[in-house]
Parts: structure tokens; C-alpha cells; sequence
């Protein structure tokens, strides 16, 4: 991607949420891509890179992002929004929406803001993202946060999630989105309070022109609408192997019906260094939140002092 591909418009989108900043890439077809960027470029830290679900957006890491950028030591963190989610542009070429594409926005913004090696943090698609990137660009990954996802991915998850994306009611309060999300999730997430439901539907819609849209564009149901996630999915065991060399964090919702046990167990049994978090009551995707937002900070502080450990690369 060309300097002039790859304009970066920096404008500041504050949020109550979150005390990072938006800034807008663009990518080679023209489309803007909103990255929510937390602290300084040249911070100390290694810097650590989020990688949002399917449908879901940077701001699934509004708390866990702070808590990597403005500890000690500080880190630069980026997270990416995906063409077509949160705050970037949606593109009127929903074939466009397939991992191909998406890596290769994600390798330009790490190019532009010249980030890497860093810590990336995977959820969902955004991990299969990131064992694609481990094949593709290598030398950019020195750490990794696999958050609910693997090499296998379930084919009963995946049905689950095709039967509901694009096709959810357009509520006409947040609390009325709340109730649709406890009413299709209540039974992966059977203890979650009324106000993290709340937080949920406030993730999963967009206040646009006085009434809530989802926070995707519906192309990415049309896109997956042509895939069949009934027979057997592709996996990804080759690009999870490319991940070798790489410190490994492993998070699974105990009730996960995109992770399986036996597909956790598969990857221990390739790598019986790798570090795993289970969350109780929780299905796909746990939230980033509280004690898991202490556990990933801890995970990433004992990357770096394994790097420093190891010493300059020859």
C-alpha cells in the first residue's frame, strides 16, 4: 500500500467509554478503516494489536485496551475496526468481506502506523485472522491472544450465528435490545446482570439517523449466507503451527459452541506450553472484562519478559 493509499485522516472521536482516539486509514480500494488507537507510538511496551469478531467492533475492547496502553510499561495498542463493522466504511462489494481482503487491510494499517512486532489479540474471526497472519507476515506477531476461537471452528456455532446475523429485530431502546440479546444468548451466558446485557446491545447497535441499526454492515450476512457452515469447516492447522515460536494465551467460554474441549485439547497436545483460560458461564465470545482483562495483562507482561530474556535477535 502506497503513501497515498494509505492516507491517514487524523481525527479525534472521543468517547465516554474509552480514552483512546480514531483515526481513519485508507485502504487500497478506497475504503476508510476506523483503528481506535490508545497511547503513544513510541511507548516503551511492546505494542499489542485487537482484532474484533465477525460482526463485532473495537469497541468489544474498551476495557481491556487502557488497561495494556496505560500500564507500566506504557504500550502503543491499536484496535481494527474490519471494512464494514463499528466505524468503518461498509463496502458495496459484499464478496469483499472475506479474510483474504480483511488481512490485507490489516497488514497495510500495520505498515502505515508501523506497528510490529507486536502482541495481537484475537476474538473469534479476528484470531483466525491472526493465525492467517502468522503464514502471510510472520515477523509481525510476537505474542498471541486466541479469544474463543481455534483451528476447528464448530460447525454448530457457526450455524448458530448465520441463523441469526442480519436478521435481528431493530429494537427501539437499548433495553428492548438487551431483552433480544438475553432471549437468543441467555443460555451461553446464564449469569450475566441485567446492566452487562445492556452493555451488550450497546456493543451490538448503532444510534443512525434517531433509531438503532446493527453495528455491521448486512452485507457480511449476505457474504456468509453463500458459505456452508452445515458441512465441514476448513481448518486451520497448518497456520495455528506458524504460530510456534510465539508466546500463546488461549481463552475459552465454558460454554462454547465455537470452541470445542476436544479442539483445546488437540492444540495442547501441539503445544504443551500454551497458556489456558477457561471462563464459567460463558459461551462465544467470554467478555473482556474484570479478572480476563487482568489475566491478558498479565500474559502480555510475561511476553515481553520473555522477549527481553531472550535477548536482540541475530
Amino acid at each position: 500500500m502506497s503513501k497515498q493509499q494509505a492516507h491517514l485522516a487524523r481525527q479525534t472521536h472521543g468517547s465516554a467509554e474509552s480514552p483512546g482516539k480514531s483515526i481513519w486509514v485508507t485502504a487500497s480500494d478506497g475504503l476508510r478503516l476506523h483503528v481506535r488507537e490508545y497511547g503513544s507510538r513510541e511507548a516503551p511496551g511492546m505494542p499489542v494489536v485487537c482484532l474484533p469478531g465477525l460482526a463485532r467492533s473495537v469497541a468489544d475492547f474498551y476495557e481491556l485496551a487502557p488497561a495494556l496502553a496505560f500500564g507500566s510499561p506504557a504500550r502503543h495498542v491499536v484496535a481494527i475496526d474490519s471494512r464494514g463493522r463499528g466505524h468503518s466504511d461498509h463496502d458495496p462489494d459484499h464478496t469483499n468481506y472475506n479474510c483474504t481482503v480483511e488481512l490485507g487491510d490489516i497488514v497495510g494499517i500495520l505498515i502505515e502506523l508501523g506497528v510490529g512486532p507486536a502482541i495481537f489479540v484475537g476474538s473469534s474471526r479476528g484470531g483466525v485472522l491472526t493465525m492467517l497472519l502468522a503464514v502471510a507476515y510472520p515477523s509481525a506477531i510476537a505474542g498471541v491472544v486466541l479469544h474463543d476461537i481455534g483451528p476447528v471452528t464448530e460447525t454448530k456455532g457457526m450455524a448458530r450465528i448465520k441463523g441469526y446475523l442480519g436478521k435481528l429485530p431493530h429494537p427501539r431502546s437499548f433495553e428492548e435490545g438487551a431483552k433480544i440479546l438475553r432471549d437468543l444468548l441467555g443460555a451461553q451466558f446464564p449469569k450475566l446482570a441485567p446492566e452487562q446485557w445492556l452493555a451488550g446491545a450497546q456493543l451490538t447497535w448503532q444510534m443512525k439517523h434517531g433509531e438503532l441499526k446493527p453495528a455491521y454492515d448486512l452485507g457480511i450476512a449476505r457474504a456468509l449466507a453463500g458459505i456452508d457452515v452445515e458441512g465441514q469447516m476448513p481448518a486451520f492447522w497448518n497456520e495455528f503451527d506458524a504460530l510456534a515460536d510465539v508466546p500463546m494465551l488461549v481463552i475459552r467460554g465454558a460454554n462454547s459452541d465455537m470452541l470445542s474441549a476436544e479442539t483445546v485439547a488437540a492444540m495442547r497436545a501441539r503445544r504443551s506450553k500454551m497458556e489456558l483460560i477457561e471462563v464459567p458461564d460463558q459461551g462465544h465470545a467470554p467478555l473482556l472484562e474484570g479478572e480476563l482483562v487482568r489475566q491478558i495483562v498479565s500474559f502480555v507482561e510475561n511476553c515481553e519478559g520473555a522477549r527481553q530474556s531472550a535477548g536482540p535477535a541475530l
